[in-house]
């Protein structure tokens, strides 16, 4: 159970925002004029907080699932390290090359982040499955950038797809998850 931390952790925090609605959604989303005043917990919290019920549960299934197929790539220290970067990565993303884009929530762009990484981390371990995984993911990325979100997904979360935050978090998983890897094989070689 303790390798399980991470999304209890995250699923835990997004339920106990989603009790305070629509309210506590306005208080705690990515929302740009808000962090220009100085709501800057708002880089952190519109992470956090979902649309809905259904934005929400769909996030948090990804999450285990995620979690299920790469959590063995790195320990927890070193998945503390790639949240804080992609996290960062999104919000640096989001601030510097969206300006037009006002408000997001949900753990989408972590969620592609955290799979981007455990995907390089775990390629040194030869799992074709994470080949596949990241085919996947490459492609996913690459039509969401070309045409849109995938069908259906807006219908299902209830509100707008932000892929560019999708591709964000998956270019964030990628350095965090080669700077974890490349360091670890450093601290190997001593």
């Amino acid at each position: 159970m303790a390798a399980w931390w991470l999304p209890i952790v995250a699923i835990s925090i997004a339920t106990m925002l989603a009790i305070f609605g629509d309210t506590g959604r306005a208080w705690l989303s990515y929302d740009r004029p808000a962090i220009v005043a100085g709501e800057l917990w708002r880089l952190l919290s519109g992470h956090f907080v979902h649309l809905g019920a259904s934005h929400l549960a769909l996030n948090a299934a990804a999450l285990l699932l995620i979690w299920y197929l790469i959590f063995a790539s790195f320990s927890r220290v070193q998945w503390l390290f790639v949240v804080l970067v992609v996290i960062v990565g999104i919000d640096f993303g989001l601030w510097f090359l969206e300006p037009q884009l006002l408000w997001y929530v949900g753990l989408s762009g972590v969620l592609h982040g955290l799979l981007a990484a455990g995907i390089v981390g775990g390629l040194r371990t030869g799992r074709i499955d994470l080949w596949v995984l990241g085919v996947a993911l490459l492609a996913k990325l690459g039509y969401e950038q070309l045409i849109g979100p995938l069908p259906g997904s807006e219908q299902s979360t209830g509100g707008m797809v932000i892929v560019a935050a999708h591709a964000y978090g998956a270019f964030a998983g990628v350095v965090a998850g080669g700077l974890v890897t490349i360091r670890a094989r450093r601290q190997a070689s001593i």
